[in-house]
């Protein structure tokens, strides 16, 4: 060898089997839209959780939130038991999935906004329950996002973030995987 060139490191047989043997786990739509079901039993876990144990009653907007998390799991759930890996049913499931995290991520938006600026009368708001069967949804929908004293209560609050602020958090990862295996990423 000549001075000043370097040796190509040597690949052992050993190496080499272990190389050709070990398996990278490739993010897959089915394993994506499983974890992310995964991920939204458990983020409705711990809202039962916070609501039995620790004894946070939702306001209405924490209950819609709720609901897109349920949305986005059966939507997530039914694509990873269906397992498109291309084409038009991939992009359908990932666009479902994509709308109902921006209805949520609305919301969470609207909170968190109310709790950086409460309104001025504290009240301890309206159930949604009584709303959407007293008043059509037309009327009911402003109602429920004009907040309430209720919704702009930080009563949880985790590494700065309170819960519709990790909601947030947690429907722009679920839209960026989405569209991330739907649109972006490459197909095998």
């Amino acid at each position: 060898m000549a001075s000043g060139e370097v040796e190509a490191p040597r690949v052992t047989k050993a190496r080499a089997r272990l190389c050709e043997n070990s398996r990278v786990i490739r993010p897959t739509p089915r394993l994506v839209f499983l974890a992310i079901f995964a991920a939204c039993a458990g983020l409705i876990g711990f809202a039962i959780y916070l609501q039995e144990q620790m004894g946070l009653e939702p306001c209405p907007m924490c209950i819609l939130q709720r609901y897109a998390f349920v949305a986005i799991g059966i939507v997530a759930l039914v694509a990873g038991l269906h397992g498109p890996r291309r084409g038009a049913a991939l992009k359908a499931y990932a666009v479902l999935l994509v709308l109902f995290a921006l209805i949520g991520g609305g919301t969470a938006v609207r909170q968190s906004y109310l709790q950086h600026n409460p309104p001025k009368s504290q009240s301890c708001g309206t159930e949604l329950e009584f709303l959407l069967e007293t008043f059509p949804l037309s009327q009911a929908l402003p109602k429920i996002f004009a907040g309430s004293g209720d919704c702009s209560a930080v009563k949880w609050k985790f590494l700065g973030l309170s819960i519709p602020e990790w909601a947030l958090v947690w429907f722009v990862l679920f839209i960026v995987a989405a569209v991330w295996i739907a649109f972006v990423r490459k197909s095998e």
